[in-house]
């Protein structure tokens, strides 16, 4: 990343609500994606879709653009688009105000508050714990305030997410620390270390993510992740240069009880218990 792509991040700037069509909007605020005329495909999917703005950014130019959650989102199976976690990026006069009578026939989205992040590399071996983690809570029923991605490894794009004003982020990750393979722990890592003078400055990295570098990338943006917790396991192995795809037995063993762990942990959150109540490591 040179230096005039990190002036964009660190120039950008939240808007707390924005005058459309003489109506004011914010975040939460229903609109309809009207996208210019002669858009490419995914413009015109998307013409006429409902959605609810997540939040309102002004950039280095003055500009301000909206992101939005779809209502009913089309590219739930289709990766990555424009934004990770299905967002979308419009410019203030691509989207209109739903009228007060459209608004009850699109049930408002509650915002998500806790964000769930599978990371890892699925061709070093055990390092895909994590994305096989998200990857099953994603078919789970889990509460509307509860976002699950795999990030896989683009620590960039975490660090952006970051920005999204979570209550609780819950990191997923193979970590080695001298356990028996498959051992589960969860620790909440000391945000106070990424201030260190002498800690590691965040790069970012082509093909792996260490949760502290991207935390510590988030700070460098100016993001100030609130709570965090880490669900770790031990790795049996990493792949080593040549890489190997899939999981040890063990640690293939230990991801369904880490999803149940995840879900002990959201239960917790949500029923005000707090990070603060879950014990800093346990295994």
């Amino acid at each position: 990343m040179n230096e005039w792509e990190w002036q964009l991040l660190e120039e950008k700037t939240h808007v707390d609500h924005l005058e459309i069509s003489g109506v004011d909007v914010r975040q939460g605020s229903r609109v309809r994606l009207r996208p210019r005329p002669g858009g490419d495909v995914m413009d015109i999917a998307l013409a006429g879709q409902t959605a609810t703005i997540e939040c309102i950014e002004q950039d280095y130019e003055g500009k301000r653009h909206v992101c939005v959650v779809l209502d009913d989102d089309p590219g739930k199976d289709m990766g990555m688009l424009r934004q990770p976690g299905h967002r979308f990026f419009f410019d203030a006069e691509e989207v209109e105000p739903l009228s007060p009578d459209e608004i009850p026939q699109a049930p408002l989205t509650k915002k998500p508050i806790i964000l769930v992040a599978g990371i890892g590399n699925i061709f070093l071996g055990d390092d895909g714990f994590g994305v096989d983690v998200a990857r099953r809570l994603a078919t789970r029923k889990l509460p509307a305030e509860v976002r699950v991605t795999d990030f896989g490894i683009r620590g960039f794009d975490l660090a952006y997410a970051l920005q999204d004003g979570y209550e609780t982020t819950i990191l997923v990750d193979a970590c080695p620390r001298g356990e028996t393979p498959g051992t589960l722990f969860v620790i909440e890592p000391d945000l106070k270390a990424l201030d260190d003078p002498e800690a590691p400055q965040a790069v970012v990295e082509a093909h792996s993510m260490n949760p502290m570098s991207v935390l510590r990338m988030a700070r460098a943006m100016n993001i100030e992740p609130k709570n965090v917790l880490l669900v770790g396991c031990e790795p049996a192995s990493l792949g080593g240069e040549q890489g190997e795809m899939g999981l040890s037995a063990p640690v293939e063993r230990a991801v369904e009880d880490a999803v149940k762990l995840v879900e002990s942990l959201i239960e917790k959150i949500l029923n005000k218990s707090g990070v603060g109540s879950t014990c800093k490591e346990h295994s």
